[in-house]
């Protein structure tokens, strides 16, 4: 496998931009918000897309009998 790398000829320093490089973050900041938020019930983990759907889901399974205490996660959803 090989590489070739090209300056870009826009610009003195030869370089090229990489403006998506904010944005990988965000989506991970996002969902431990959600996840945190959801902590009160025991939640720990949930798959992303947080939908309103998958939320529930997740909050309904951790008020089930046995669940106190415990990991609350759902992966899936009816509406992905």
């Amino acid at each position: 496998m090989a590489t070739q790398s090209t300056r870009c000829r826009h610009n003195p320093l030869g370089v090229k931009g990489c403006g998506e490089v904010g944005t990988i973050a965000s989506p991970a900041a996002m969902m431990n918000a959600v996840v945190d938020a959801l902590s009160p019930y025991g939640i720990t983990h949930l798959d992303m897309p947080a939908t309103p759907q998958r939320i529930w889901d997740a909050i309904q399974a951790a008020r089930q009998p046995g669940a106190a205490g415990t990991q609350a996660t759902v992966h899936g959803d009816r509406n992905t």
